[in-house]
């Protein structure tokens, strides 16, 4: 009965870290004019986050144009990804 309960903790100990997601995979982030933010995952993909911090659908190769006036091309299109960093202290 012991190695059942040790074996199921185990499975769930890892299901749970397979879903996890680390802030840390976030590059940088880049405010744009319209009030939205874009962020850079270590891997190269993006995903954006609206004015109210929402995480938002982009399509891939869309123009965005960031605060400072420079164009940039959306690659991917990380919508949960990015959600579970914006909202990783909400959730349980």
């Amino acid at each position: 009965m012991l190695k059942k309960a040790l074996m199921i903790a185990a499975l769930v100990a890892a299901t749970t870290s397979a879903f996890a997601v680390d802030a840390g995979t976030v590059e940088k982030s880049i405010p744009l004019k319209d009030g939205s933010t874009v962020y850079i995952f270590k891997d190269g993909k993006m995903g954006m986050e609206d004015k109210l911090g929402r995480a938002v659908r982009m399509k891939q190769g869309e123009v965005m144009e960031t605060k400072d006036g420079q164009k940039i091309m959306m690659h991917g299109d990380e919508v949960m990804r990015l959600d579970s960093v914006l909202h990783k202290d909400h959730r349980n």
